[in-house]
């Protein structure tokens, strides 16, 4: 009897002694990357991501040479680049809770109040709290159908400012000229305060001109410091030189950042009665005020949530919208045959009065134009790095515990063995031949939002700013383009991959505005 007992005792423990050898013996038939050559000592190939070619294009480059799957050393990291959509599939569905958590980089630890922002955030019950409540009271479909009306009116503000500029402004031949990046950014940076604060900044006659300025400048500075590769991040014992200065100015913008935010976080609290409650028609931030003050997850207090999930959503929305906005404006420039088309478009579709959402939705033509410069240039070419917490096999390959994943998401959105002309601006793919590929993560050939458990929660936001805001400039005035040149494509890598140089345009009204 006793030995019967033993025996059964012993069965659970030779199942799990045989998973775990055959596992181990799995993973140790597999091969190593291929590891890119050149390595300098001590820093790896971190060199090789602060040439004169933006990081997304020189790892494309490698990518050519070394197939679709490669490995660079960044000082002590090792770090798995992907290049291909196979690749891609299988790293954000077979091993997704493999990797998904995130590196704790030097600008998150100082710009992200060290890793509170839900984008950065290990992957837990922290992550997936606020995460969660971000999604449904301001990012869901449903939300955002609810809050809509909040972005076509500034939309619509939007237009009536330009057109007064025009009328003040407008040359002998009937155009005034607008610098079309900055336009974009103002516009976009009220319709975000206006849903997270209840507040915009800018307008014909701006009162608070210097809080604009003050904000703008500090988000702009962070985008671009967190898409820095720092010695620090690479080879920690070097931190303490920071070269570059990178890590001194990480902590100047946080500072700057938290003091914005937390007026914004005074303004809230002074201006909600005392233990009022919250209702349907309050913004954001009254909403997470209302649900986390008093509370701590995971040792961050309620205002440290409030504040960094605030940044998250202010800096993450703004710069991308209005960067695919820019980009969406030069591709269209440099291709009057796609301007013409669009323009066609919204005469059969559009009135003289404001542009609907059921007007919007007919604008085939328009979506399949944004679909193709999310495509070419997708607002973050590299996806924030991921980190691997357990060994694993990726493409035959093995990956130890702690490499970090970097997806070139450009590289896998241009290969030519998926897209026919992968580097030519065709919106026509997307109503033809590619009609059928989804960008929202299902179909892993084109991710400009990520894909798996990082999925960017914000796409039926952005998407619907970005298709109402291009379909309304374009339908109430003509353009020009007033250089012989077609306009510079010249990139600034940082967090997002924003145009260097301004976009100037002339524009004249074409419809009546009222």
């Amino acid at each position: 009897m006793d030995l019967n007992v033993s025996a059964n005792a012993l069965v659970p423990l030779i199942i799990l002694f045989c998973f775990f050898f055959y596992r181990l013996f799995k993973f140790s038939r597999g091969k190593e990357t291929p590891t890119v050559a050149g390595a300098w000592p001590i820093l790896g190939h971190l060199p090789l991501l602060s040439g004169s070619k933006t990081p997304h294009r020189t790892l494309g480059d490698l990518a050519d040479k070394y197939g679709p799957i490669f490995t660079i050393q960044l000082g002590s990291k090792k770090a798995l680049i992907i290049n291909n959509w196979e690749t891609a599939k299988e790293c954000f569905t077979t091993n997704d809770i493999a990797v998904s958590s995130r590196p704790k980089l030097v600008a998150m630890e100082h710009m992200s109040y060290n890793q509170a922002m839900f984008a950065v955030a290990p992957c837990g019950p922290y992550w997936r709290k606020v995460r969660k409540i971000t999604t449904l009271e301001i990012l869901s479909p449903h939300r955002v159908k609810q809050l809509r009306h909040v972005f076509e009116s500034e939309v619509r503000g939007s237009i009536k400012e330009l057109f007064n500029f025009w009328c003040s402004n407008k040359n002998e031949c009937g155009y005034a000229s607008v610098e079309l990046k900055q336009w974009f950014s103002h516009l976009i940076f009220n319709i975000v305060l206006q849903m997270v604060l209840g507040k915009r900044y800018f307008s014909a006659g701006t009162v608070d001109d210097e809080k604009a300025r003050r904000c703008v400048k500090a988000v702009k500075e962070f985008m671009h410091l967190f898409g820095v590769f720092t010695v620090g991040d690479a080879v920690p014992w070097l931190r303490w030189f920071d070269f570059g200065g990178h890590e001194k100015a990480m902590k100047e913008t946080a500072k700057e950042l938290d003091s914005i935010i937390a007026e914004w976080l005074e303004e809230h609290r002074q201006s909600k009665p005392s233990g009022g409650k919250v209702d349907g028609v309050q913004d954001f931030m009254d909403v997470m005020i209302s649900m986390l003050d008093g509370q701590t997850s995971d040792g961050v207090d309620a205002d440290t949530m409030i504040k960094s999930t605030v940044l998250t959503i202010v800096a993450g929305a703004t710069d991308t919208i209005s960067t695919t906005l820019t980009w969406a404006m030069c591709l269209i420039l440099r291709n009057p045959h796609v301007l013409e088309k669009l323009k066609q478009e919204l005469h059969i579709v559009g009135k003289e009065e404001w542009l609907s959402e059921n007007d919007i939705s007919k604008l085939t033509y328009l979506h399949a134009t944004v679909k193709e410069t999310l495509r070419l240039y997708p607002p973050a070419p590299l996806s924030a790095p991921h980190e691997f917490t357990e060994n694993c096999t990726v493409g035959g390959y093995n990956v130890t515990k702690g490499t970090r994943l970097i997806t070139n998401l450009w590289k896998i959105q241009t290969d030519q063995n998926v897209w026919s002309y992968s580097l030519e601006f065709k919106p026509e793919r997307f109503l033809t031949t590619d009609k059928n590929i989804d960008m929202k993560g299902h179909d892993f050939e084109l991710l400009p939002f990520g894909a798996g458990r990082r999925i960017c929660p914000g796409i039926s936001f952005g998407l619907q700013v970005v298709h109402l805001t291009l379909a309304s400039f374009l339908h109430y005035f003509e353009i020009l383009n007033p250089s012989t040149e077609p306009p510079d494509m010249s990139e600034t890598f940082g967090l997002t991959n924003t145009k260097t140089t301004p976009l100037d345009i002339l524009v004249k009204p074409c419809v009546s505005i009222s």
